[in-house]
């Protein structure tokens, strides 16, 4: 066709690289212009998500990861089971980690007014994940060795073991039947207070994620949507947003149907878009900081900010 750059060529109204590539499965895939797979293209373009019922048939596994959602404030009485709590705890333990150190701490709380002191919220039981390099510390000076704990390098290492085990627990839980909610309440207010009550370490320990175990008092109406497409996931290289997809992405967070935000009544408060009070109204609401954060007191009493 005229006037197209050599090697590409129009289908379907979308402009495609002649360009194929042997996948693994000995499948042929074919690439667009902006680095997306062209088959998933099409339902990307203008929604931003590609809905799981069209991905491939679920197995249990699958079923799990797609069935996850965060349970706010709404936990009954009922209790989750020892047996079942060590078989989260057993699961979690598993998830990679860097050179076999665990580079992390889980605090079981069985308290609820302990966990409403601590984060806001409770269940049946809650998990304090913390990156802790304090096993380390103390197995090398036992043998008499040299340990290294402080430093950014090492809050980056332990964060990602921890967030990896935490991440695990969830999903374990799930597959018993066990609802979760991820809060990072810990940090609101007085995060000395985390360690008073927990007695914590004070150096190379740091409160990371807290994750909330129990069972909902009620069903949700609806389980909310995750973008997957433009944005989200970059084919080949990092490809930066046009003009087209950010209102492609507007329009999906708009979408009454598919639940992308955190509120439903944005336009009640005479909002044109959702992402309109995102940035306006709830971001608004943060506390702004001036000078030192506390988190940042913790982290260099801590060890962590080391160079």
């Amino acid at each position: 066709m005229d006037g197209l750059p050599k090697g590409f060529h129009i289908h379907d109204g979308i402009l495609l690289k002649r360009l194929s590539i042997r996948t693994p499965n000995l499948h042929i895939m074919r690439y667009n212009a902006r680095g997306f797979p062209y088959n998933s293209m099409r339902s990307r373009l203008h929604s931003g998500i590609h809905p799981a019922r069209n991905g491939p048939t679920m197995n249990d596994t699958l079923k799990t990861l797609h069935s996850l959602r965060s349970i706010h404030g709404n936990f009954s009485e009922s209790e989750i089971s020892d047996e079942d709590l060590q078989t989260i705890l057993r699961t979690c333990v598993r998830a990679a980690n860097a050179s076999a150190r665990q580079s992390y701490g889980i605090v079981v709380i069985e308290d609820r007014e302990m966990m409403k002191a601590l984060c806001g919220y409770a269940g049946s039981r809650g998990l304090l994940f913390c990156v802790d390099f304090t096993r380390l510390e103390m197995q090398a000076s036992h043998l008499g060795h040299p340990f290294a704990a402080g430093g950014i390098p090492s809050l980056v290492i332990g964060a990602i073991d921890t967030v990896l085990a935490a991440q695990t627990a969830a999903i374990a839980a799930k597959s018993l039947g066990i609802d979760s909610l991820f809060t990072n309440g810990i940090h609101r207010g007085d995060i000395d207070r985390v360690y008073r009550l927990l007695d914590l370490p004070l150096e190379h320990c740091f409160p990371l994620i807290m994750l909330i175990l129990g069972y909902a008092s009620e069903e949700p109406q609806f389980q909310k949507s995750r973008l997957d497409g433009m944005g989200i996931v970059h084919y080949g290289k990092y490809h930066p947003l046009t003009t087209g997809d950010l209102e492609g992405l507007i329009r999906a967070y708009d979408d009454p149907a598919r639940h992308l935000g955190m509120s439903e009544d944005w336009r009640k408060k005479g909002m044109a878009h959702y992402l309109d009070w995102f940035y306006t109204v709830w971001v608004g609401t943060f506390p702004k900081t001036t000078g030192k954060s506390k988190m940042l007191e913790i982290l260099e009493r801590s060890g962590f900010t080391q160079t």
